[in-house]
């Protein structure tokens, strides 16, 4: 299927999901679409196993050119998470940088681990076979809270504003840092590489830290840009560069792109925001990238929704799946607590902060896409269910209820 034939399937697809969610189910559009995109998914499997298989297939033909992981990655990505960075407050997080950065390091490595020694158990227990190595992968792409999945529950929610920033930062900046801890394991599995101390810190410093640097220089370049006209229709152009090339560029001086857009985002939305540009401007800019925000997100939740056609659909996976929720939950539970303990002698944190920033962290397409970018094989078959489980009950279950974890508190 062309690729222009192939956009226009996908947003009819989310744009009738969207209106069939808000005329008779009335869930958040988002969890909607998904939900409704699974139930047509699971339909066209059971006609498959009835015997019915002609519009199955042709699903299936549909669904094998779309490249998840390029696609997310390399595509919607950089557009989701400019959104949600441009309307976070730079001082807000700056004051809580020190446990925004310990979870989005610390924790990531601490989770990873975890998850990976008892997916390591779990797997052996129900009689799948899979290396130590690739439990520690799979620790590593399921440990980043998604920030597309994240901001938009957030959104709903009245979750203290300090408490907000704290879990919205944490997320924008985590699945930067989980990238760079899943290159690293991949590199193992693969024996590409020597993988060394040494091999690992280059690695983060590039990815990271040049991430940040290379995102600070592409955005104050725009800023100026942006300071030096007064025209939202060039201002509104100038963001939308500013996203793809600078994540096309990033990629391709290998930063990592994700940190970039997110610190160009972060300066766009606060200095650039309010000494750059006009209000005519800035209410389009915001119009623009708010409508963006939305359609994305739709589009990549019916995606996830759709990509149970391709799972393999063992019972020992769907087992393995179900232990393993309680599991990742736990991990983030311990990678949250710890260092929110430890802090807690020298900062304030809102009342049940640990409760709401584990319930609150959620999964979602960046786990998919990097389970998918794992090279064929039974590991990734496995795994990729296995996520594919976690991902759909934090997004299904965490998602609906976390609002009322807060409001219970």
């Amino acid at each position: 299927m062309e690729t222009l034939d192939l956009a226009a399937l996908l947003l009819s697809l989310a744009a009738i999901f969207s209106y069939i969610n808000f005329r008779f189910i009335r869930l958040p559009t988002t969890i909607g679409i998904m939900l409704i995109a699974m139930l047509m998914s699971i339909s066209l499997v059971v006609l498959s196993l009835a015997g019915l298989t002609s519009i199955p297939k042709k699903a299936m033909v549909v669904l094998d050119g779309i490249d998840f992981n390029e696609t997310l990655m390399h595509g919607m990505l950089s557009f989701l998470l400019f959104a949600g960075a441009l309307h976070v407050n730079l001082e807000d997080l700056a004051r809580h940088k020190w446990i925004i950065s310990i979870l989005a390091t610390v924790g990531v490595v601490m989770s990873t681990f975890i998850v990976g020694v008892i997916a390591w158990i779990v797997f052996l227990y129900v009689g799948i076979k899979v290396p130590f190595i690739y439990c520690l992968l799979f620790g590593s792409l399921i440990a980043p809270t998604d920030p597309v999945a994240v901001i938009g529950i957030l959104k709903k929610a009245s979750v203290p504003k300090s408490l907000e920033t704290k879990i919205t930062g944490e997320s924008l900046f985590n699945d930067g840092i989980a990238v760079v801890v899943f290159l690293v394991i991949m590199g193992i599995v693969a024996g590409g590489h020597e993988v060394t101390v040494k091999h690992i810190t280059l690695l983060f410093l590039e990815e990271a830290v040049g991430g940040i640097f290379f995102g600070l220089a592409i955005g104050w370049v725009t800023y100026l840009m942006l300071k030096s006209v007064d025209n939202y229709q060039v201002e509104v152009l100038l963001s939308l560069a500013l996203v793809m090339g600078g994540y096309a560029l990033a990629n391709t001086i290998h930063v990592s792109g994700p940190i970039a857009i997110v610190v160009a985002g972060l300066l766009i939305g606060n200095k650039g925001r309010f000494l750059a540009m006009s209000d005519r401007t800035r209410e389009h800019l915001d119009s623009f990238w708010e409508l963006m925000d939305e359609i994305l997100n739709a589009v990549l939740f019916l995606l996830i929704g759709l990509e149970v056609l391709i799972l393999t659909l063992k019972g020992s996976y769907l087992i393995a799946g179900l232990i393993m929720i309680p599991v990742v939950l736990i991990a983030r539970f311990v990678s949250v607590g710890l260092p929110v303990t430890l802090m807690r002698c020298f900062k304030d944190f809102s009342p049940n902060a640990v409760k709401i920033m584990t319930w609150g962290g959620l999964r979602g397409g960046i786990s998919v896409a990097l389970a998918l970018s794992i090279p064929p094989g039974p590991e990734r078959e496995t795994l990729l269910t296995v996520t594919y489980i976690i991902v759909v009950f934090s997004i299904l279950v965490q998602g609906l209820t976390v609002e009322r974890l807060v409001k219970s508190k």
